[in-house]
């Protein structure tokens, strides 16, 4: 596969940019990925004065990073090789302060809340499409571009909206229900109309050396995916033992900790083996204050009517107290299911249809208007209760 000139009309046009092509710069935020450098690379081919910016989160020397993980040493080093071979200019901006103020800290706290934290949410809300993209604008960028598979349409008055990309199996909207419209208007998804192998192809044809990089896995700035020994480095008093208590009230074991456990967790439950072999139990709520887990069968797991905060609305028409039809992501590999959300006082309330199971407070809620490739995202919000 080539960059060929359909392509490159095509990327101009997703950009959607006002002005001769070769006087508007576009930042791209580079992770050292094979996304991000493809989108760089599209950018640059459709002739945009074309810049990059890698963003170190954390000292790839220390004992949360990782080998694989974003925005560290050899990413780092990836990114800025790549934006050598396609001839731009790189900036690495040390973010490393603001990401663990912003994210490690509130992943750590959110265990302690017993809930369970995305934390790839909070970087995208926070340090992604809040800080690097005020670095874009003091660069004068028209635009910042990222390797998000989503896709950016224009809207009626020149607003733009946000959609599920042509690769549903990559889509990445979940992660980004909390942009705002104003983040929405200056962010741009070249890769949001073609598949992962298509990104793949154009690396290679390209010529760039991390054509055949692995994707990162887990949150990146956990070591081997141990969240709880990250969160009682960060919070010693996290190991606080407790007991284990059946919904209906029998105490059927003890544990060393809620922060090694999650909704709807099956095994590894340290109960009584003789219980558990007599009723499959899974985790149905934690409850920090009291240092309790309490277990039940899977039934138990199914919720109907969810209570959300910090809600990030995007539709066009403002959230009121009549409940609105819409379909409902509680969980990024999940498909989204049919709902009703409405205001309710000071909160958002969300009722599931056919109810779901495993709803932990933590995750997001994220609302679409439709399924499958090119439904509108229409915000979303973080579970409560």
């Amino acid at each position: 596969m080539t960059v060929t000139s359909g392509m490159i009309s095509d990327v101009r046009a997703s950009l959607g940019l006002a002005g001769p092509v070769e006087q508007t710069r576009v930042v791209v935020a580079m992770s050292g990925g094979v996304d991000s450098s493809v989108a760089a690379g599209l950018v640059k081919a459709a002739g945009f004065d074309t810049v990059g910016i890698t963003l170190q989160l954390y000292d790839h020397g220390a004992a949360v990073a990782k080998r694989g993980a974003c925005c560290a040493g050899q990413d780092i080093h990836d990114a800025r090789r790549v934006a050598s071979d396609l001839g731009i200019p790189h900036y690495v901006l040390d973010f490393e302060d603001r990401f663990r103020e912003t994210v490690i800290d509130d992943f750590a706290d959110s265990y302690l809340r017993g809930e369970t934290p995305v934390p790839c949410i909070r970087c995208n809300q926070t340090v992604k499409f809040a800080d690097l993209l005020a670095r874009a604008r003091d660069l004068g960028a028209s635009a910042l571009v990222t390797g998000h598979y989503i896709e950016s349409r224009a809207l009626a008055g020149g607003r733009r909206g946000l959609y599920v990309p042509a690769d549903v199996a990559r889509d990445q909207s979940y992660f980004l229900f909390a942009t705002t419209q104003d983040q929405a208007d200056f962010l741009r998804f070249p890769l949001g109309s073609i598949a992962k192998a298509q990104t793949r192809a154009l690396a290679v044809a390209m010529g760039l050396a991390v054509a055949e990089k692995p994707d990162s896995q887990d949150i990146c700035f956990v070591p081997e995916g141990r969240y709880a020994d990250l969160v009682l480095k960060l919070r010693p008093e996290a190991a606080q033992e407790g007991e284990i208590v059946h919904v209906d009230g029998r105490v059927v074991g003890r544990h060393a900790g809620v922060i090694h456990y999650t909704i709807g967790q099956r095994r590894g439950l340290g109960v009584d083996q003789g219980i558990e072999q007599a009723e499959p139990l899974y985790v149905i709520a934690l409850e920090p204050e009291r240092a309790r887990v309490v277990v039940g069968p899977r039934a138990a797991l199914r919720r109907h009517v969810l209570t959300l905060g910090e809600v990030n609305w995007l539709g066009d028409v403002p959230l009121d107290e009549t409940p609105r039809p819409v379909m409902a992501r509680i969980r990024s590999t999940r498909a989204p299911v049919a709902a009703t959300v409405c205001r309710a006082g000071a909160g958002t309330v969300v009722d599931l249809a056919g109810g779901e199971e495993g709803v932990s407070p933590g995750q997001a809620c994220v609302f679409y208007d439709g399924a499958g490739a090119g439904a509108r995202l229409l915000g979303g919000g973080f579970i409560r209760v």
